[in-house]
């Protein structure tokens, strides 16, 4: 009974959510409400959900103010130096403007805002794609290469998923990651290059008549009022720290953006209406993101609390072949990529995710370690037709969606095996689990 409970609970909500009947937030509070009810629970739901809230309080607050920190940072001008000599750099050079490409979507992108970057990255880049004739396919799949990667961070979103839905630290999921994420950024650089030298040789290194321009007005963000150039080694170095700190683990991630957002906001805008203002520009990105979190939290404590999860864990236990068990880390990291593509990122981490999990626990793998291979996928899950921002890129740099998909899936593709080798190779996540 729990086991067929638990999986109709799981397809109603992927489907009202893929079909649009209702929207991941509504559908993570009702859909277990109501199969909680059928199952008899309706004396425990209250524990329950009071339960799976608490626990994802810490990633709820996490995201609110890294949401809120990075978004001070880009209003205050802290990443303009870097967009300005990108663009000064680029020139007329194919080989240069590809490699730009990339550099830029992977600095602005550090937000987690998809569509912030996509609006950013091809303001600044399609007038020179354009001006040399480079294919702005290019230019797309560069940006949404980038994206993909930077999207692996706790606040680009699948991250706090996997966290909230396995009820662990986002900062243990994506701390150990950041090697590999790192040579998934060596891939796309590599990738930009090679495309870079191939326009080269089509269109010949042009001198452009804007070569000389004055790029000291170039900014990225979107308030002039906000943007605070003296402050810029200030915000620069607390930035640092603040990664510095993340890494090392000396606070907890919740505790660490809220620190750092406090001092930013204090020193970038003293007036209290300026705070104000700040905050209001980005609530709605901040509600958006931890309303879902939280959201999370009744639909996770359900599952867990009726015992749904374990009764679907066995039955697909029951079906997997005693040979692949041991593999399951590696078995989600591969299917993490055709699953995210045909699926939204809340059905596959909120729906798919804790079901794998408990069935790879019977061989000794940790819920940490299958987050981590859960997420390696990301970079071909944003050119699922499912993902809304995919269409704002395609639709500013003026191609096709069919096209930019063929374009790009084999590279997203490569992207992914590339951060999932290396995740093996340093065991992020195990090949083979003994026990």
């Amino acid at each position: 009974m729990l086991t067929f409970l638990g999986f109709a609970m799981v397809i109603t909500f992927m489907y009202l959510i893929m079909t649009k009947r209702l929207s991941a937030l509504i559908a993570l509070i009702l859909v277990p409400i109501i199969f909680a009810l059928f199952g008899g629970f309706s004396s425990e739901i209250g524990p329950m959900m009071l339960q799976g809230i608490s626990k994802l309080a810490p990633t709820g607050v996490m995201l609110m103010f890294a949401i809120l920190y990075f978004a001070l940072m880009i209003d205050s001008g802290l990443f303009d130096p870097a967009v300005r000599k990108i663009l000064k750099l680029v020139k007329g050079d194919p080989l240069k403007v590809s490699v730009g490409t990339a550099v830029l979507a992977l600095v602005v992108s550090l937000d987690g805002d998809g569509a912030t970057t996509y609006m950013i990255c091809v303001a600044a880049m399609l007038p020179l794609y354009s001006r040399l004739g480079m294919s702005p396919r290019i230019m797309a799949g560069l940006i949404i290469l980038a994206g993909g990667v930077m999207n692996m961070t706790p606040w680009g979103g699948p991250t706090a998923r996997a966290a909230s839905a396995l009820h662990v630290d986002p900062s243990d999921i994506f701390v150990p990651m950041i090697p590999a994420m790192a040579f998934g950024i060596l891939a796309i650089l590599g990738i930009a290059y090679m495309y870079g030298k191939r326009e080269r040789a089509r269109l010949g290194e042009l001198s452009l008549p804007t070569d000389d321009i004055d790029h000291s007005e170039i900014s990225v963000s979107q308030f002039p009022d906000a943007r605070r150039p003296k402050l810029l080694w200030f915000n620069g170095a607390l930035t640092l720290v603040l990664m510095a700190a993340l890494i090392a683990g000396l606070l907890p991630l919740p505790v660490l953006f809220m620190i750092a957002f406090s001092i930013a906001m204090i020193v970038n805008y003293p007036c209290l209406q300026q705070q104000k203002d700040r905050i209001s520009a980005h609530a709605g990105s901040v509600l958006a993101v931890t309303g879902l979190i939280f959201a999370a939290g009744i639909f996770t404590g359900i599952l867990s609390g009726t015992g749904m999860v374990d009764a679907m864990s066995k039955s697909l236990l029951a079906v997997i072949p005693e040979a692949l068990g041991p593999y399951m880390a590696v078995i989600t990291a591969i299917v993490s990529m055709p699953f995210t593509f045909f699926m939204s990122n809340d059905a596959f981490y909120y729906g798919v995710l804790p079901v794998l999990t408990e069935a790879a626990a019977h061989y000794g793998i940790t819920p940490v370690e299958m987050a981590r291979a859960s997420i390696v996928g990301q970079p071909v899950h944003l050119l699922s037709p499912l993902v809304p921002s995919t269409y704002l890129l395609v639709a500013l740099a003026g191609i096709e969606f069919g096209d930019h998909q063929r374009f790009t899936l084999k590279w997203a593709v490569l992207v992914c095996m590339c951060i999932m080798l290396t995740a093996l190779l340093m065991g992020i996540f195990p090949l083979f689990s003994s026990l």
